[in-house]
């Protein structure tokens, strides 16, 4: 069985892959992770899980490396984490009643085979009012989470409806990772 090494120190990516992997190693990939001048929102998330794999692919050749990022998405703007308790009040606010897009690219790279795909879930949010989303802000929940909020956490109670991949909102969308990683292993 060939190395497998997810190029992520995020814990929900772990658990994720753990559901269709029975052994693998982590390892962070320190990339910087800037948008880049009128860098499409599909294409920034490409080029970080694509660069992720490559930096753990370079000192790992032998194995097959998972490179991902997830990006919220809403009106074409990238959702970043926020850096304060406003911004997390903007950034719920400007979703609030709304559906948006989250979306995870992922990289399975292997010595014979590099694969990139972006796969897009739509999120509809309930009308969300400045007390909740102060009170959510003191969970300590959503200060490291794209867009603020985190679906299988407590931020699942402001789902109001969703289309698409659970797992992908979460950081891995787990069936198009499964088949990549039996095209890279034939």
């Amino acid at each position: 069985m060939q190395k497998i090494i997810l190029a992520s120190q995020s814990p929900r990516r772990k658990d994720l892959l753990s559901h269709i992997v029975a052994k693998f190693s982590v390892q962070a990939a320190d990339i910087d992770e800037s948008v880049l001048a009128n860098e499409s929102p599909t294409t920034y998330v490409s080029r970080l899980s694509l660069e992720k794999a490559q930096h753990i692919f370079s000192s790992n050749s032998d194995a097959i490396v998972i490179g991902s990022d997830t990006s919220v998405i809403i009106n074409n703007i990238i959702l970043g984490k926020p850096v304060d308790l406003q911004d997390c009040i903007k950034i719920l606010s400007l979703l609030s009643d709304k559906k948006h897009q989250v979306i995870t690219a992922f990289t399975v790279m292997s010595k014979n085979k590099t694969i990139t795909q972006v796969v897009s879930t739509d999120v509809l949010f309930k009308a969300l009012n400045e007390e909740e989303i102060i009170n959510y802000w003191h969970t300590g929940e959503p200060q490291d989470k794209a867009g603020s909020y985190a679906i299988q956490g407590i931020g699942g109670k402001f789902v109001k409806a969703i289309n698409g991949s659970v797992s992908s909102v979460v950081g891995l969308p787990l069936v198009e990772i499964e088949q990549a990683l039996k095209e890279v292993m034939e």
